[in-house]
């Protein structure tokens, strides 16, 4: 078969008429139809039979600059050779860079400068790649598998080395080759929205590594000058790929909405106007950056333009610059709760797992409530971001009800979600740093995501089978998980029971709004010893833990330790549990028997049911749960 291969070249590409039967009986040329037909097999065969692959190109460049075969006596037969020589030639250098771009071969006919890259899987994770810089070649289609992803820029080693490249946008969703640079590892890998990839945060870990483009080469025959081959027949390999434009680390759906009241004044309104179009230019506006909206506050709202009508800075400034004066009362308050309840739609150009943000600037202060809007925009999931510019006059001070208006209106008082400028005036200098927060996402933490609209409770096996030393590694895997998620009064909450025969609350989902105080907390627990009454203790906690919260918006999810048998039955009290909503982790340690880990899980009970042999395997279960916390969350929001 081989053979017929290596002289496919030379088959007459027409359906003319047959040729006589005067040719040698040992073997005729194959037809072109065959030829194409072998062109497929080889394009479909498995990467062992790669060498034998290249060695059929290489024959066949041979074949094209050799003389005819001795089966090519006949005067019909040469012509029809002399007229496939250009054909030849191109057909073997097209079969050499399909090869090498399917197939991923290390051809000797190219140059030794450049090896070509290795074919990986979309799971193949950083720590799979044994050099300290290597080049890989991703499959296309990765987006749709669901890959593991910590950190940006620097990713944990556990990462998707294709899922990282993806989110990095060093290669597209069709995949593509990339570089590998092992990296020393780190702490707090952030979680960041990018190019379709929600990468998860990780406290610490071992390893780390980067994506980069490969440094382009041009690819050249042995002995002869450098140059991009192209098909003699006239036809190019097009790749017409859709251009992306804006600030890839930058993606954020924004909303200015400015100040048009006549307490501003026309000539001030223009100075603002100037210093939100400074910040348009360095924000990076483009498809695959942030959008800009704008809504202008008055005695009502408008919408000047929606994120959906520009994706470049250039669009963005004129459509700022001719934005009208409107005048009349200063009414923020009403223009952000119009904000928050219409603008951020589909229909507007919203995308989806994209931070949604609004940024209000105030010369003076509001004429309305705008405290109340802040909490609409809340349960939106939106980012309110509040630049004053102004304080209040002495006169003003007594028709203003609560001064601290703007530490409530936004997320928290962090020194992002508020900002003071003096006057309009010089305000460039205050334009980089603005952007610079604008597009730090690990801060938006208004945003509904997995990270901060969960509640979190923890079940903790105090038996006597466990010991001290091992239970203080239960409180430090509960820690680590901890640490991934936004603890607030408005974010994620979380709570702790320990049981033996007995129960007992070590604070409640409602204690604690910051993740120091609940660290601080998990310290302070101190081992029971006893028995294990497993089931008696889920429906405690379903009792005394998920039934007294008032605030319906966050998903309730219950991590079960245990280390053992439970004495009582668990599959009744775990089957009432999600009934009420919640959303059971099992996880096992040494004798905890797999059957009652499933009964306990939710389903499908293979993807909630976590097992290790020893508690110092718990650490290596925390990325696996924190992903399957996040999936379900969003699960839930489809």
């Amino acid at each position: 078969m081989r053979e017929s291969h290596s002289r496919c070249i030379l088959a007459a590409p027409g359906r003319g008429k047959r040729e006589p039967r005067a040719l040698p009986a040992a073997r005729a040329p194959p037809t072109s139809r065959s030829c194409h037909r072998s062109t497929r097999l080889i394009i479909k065969g498995s990467a062992r039979a790669a060498e034998g692959f290249r060695t059929l190109a290489a024959g066949t460049l041979r074949a094209c600059s050799s003389g005819a075969p001795d089966w090519a006596a006949s005067a019909t037969v040469s012509a029809r050779i002399a007229n496939m020589r250009s054909l030849c030639s191109s057909f073997a250098l097209e079969l050499l860079l399909l090869l090498t771009g399917t197939l991923g071969l290390a051809d000797p006919l190219w140059s030794s400068e450049a090896a070509d890259p290795t074919p990986i899987t979309c799971f193949t994770r950083g720590l799979d790649v044994r050099k300290d810089a290597a080049d890989v070649l991703c499959p296309a289609d990765c987006l749709q598998r669901q890959l593991s992803v910590y950190g940006n820029a620097v990713y944990a080693s556990v990462s998707s080395v294709c899922g990282a490249a993806i989110h990095r946008g060093v290669i597209p969703v069709s995949g593509g080759s990339l570089t590998v640079s092992k990296l020393p590892g780190q702490d707090n890998y952030p979680a960041i929205y990018a190019n379709g990839v929600l990468s998860q945060p990780l406290s610490r870990w071992s390893s780390s590594f980067a994506v980069s483009k490969i440094k382009s080469s041009v690819l050249e025959v042995s002995g002869k000058p450098r140059a991009t081959a192209i098909p003699s027949t006239g036809r190019r390999l097009k790749k017409t790929p859709e251009k992306k434009t804006g600030n890839k680390d930058c993606k954020a759906e924004i909303a200015f909405l400015i100040d048009g009241s006549y307490n501003i004044g026309q000539r001030r309104f223009n100075l603002q106007k100037n210093f939100i179009g400074k910040l348009a230019l360095m924000l990076g506006i483009g498809t695959d950056g942030p959008h800009v909206g704008l809504v202008q506050a008055s005695e009502q709202p408008k919408v000047e333009f929606y994120l959906k009508n520009f994706t470049t800075a250039k669009d963005v400034l004129f459509a700022i610059k001719e934005t009208g004066f409107r005048g009349g009362n200063s009414n923020t308050g009403r223009a952000l709760k119009h904000t928050a309840q219409t603008f951020f739609t589909p229909e507007n150009g919203v995308r989806k797992g994209i931070p949604k943000v609004v940024v209000i600037f105030l010369d003076g202060w509001p004429s309305d409530n705008i405290e109340e809007a802040g909490v609409v925009a809340k349960e939106f999931g939106i980012n309110v971001f509040i630049v004053s510019v102004a304080r209040p006059a002495p006169e003003e001070l007594g028709m203003v009800q609560d001064t601290t208006f703007i530490d409530k209106a936004v997320c928290r008082n962090n020194g992002f979600f508020s900002y003071y400028m003096p006057n309009w005036f010089g305000t460039t200098k205050h334009a980089k740093p603005l952007v610079q927060k604008l597009c730090s996402h690990e801060h938006l933490l208004c945003s509904k995501t997995c990270y901060n609209s969960v509640n979190i409770a923890f079940l903790i096996d105090g038996s006597s089978s466990v010991g001290d030393i091992n239970f203080r590694m239960m409180l430090d895997f509960m820690g680590n998980i901890v640490k991934a998620f936004e603890i607030s009064d408005i974010g994620a909450k979380v709570g702790a029971v320990q049981f033996t025969y007995d129960q007992r609350t070590e604070f409640s989902l409602t204690d604690f709004t910051n993740k120091e105080d609940i660290f601080k907390a998990l310290r302070g627990i101190r081992y029971m010893s006893g028995g294990t009454a497993t089931g008696d203790a889920i429906s405690f906690t379903v009792r005394n833990l998920f039934r007294p919260l008032r605030d319906g918006h966050n998903k309730n999810f219950l991590i079960i330790l245990t280390d053992g048998q439970s004495y009582d039955d668990v599959r009744g009290p775990s089957a009432a549990a999600h009934r009420a909503g919640v959303t059971i982790f099992s996880v096992g340690i040494a004798w905890a028997p797999l059957e009652d880990l499933k009964d306990m899980a939710s389903e499908p009970k293979e993807l909630h049911t976590f097992f290790t042999r020893e508690f110092t395997g718990l650490e290596q279960l925390v990325p696996d749960i924190i992903r399957r916390i996040c999936r379900d969350y969003m699960d839930s929001q489809n």
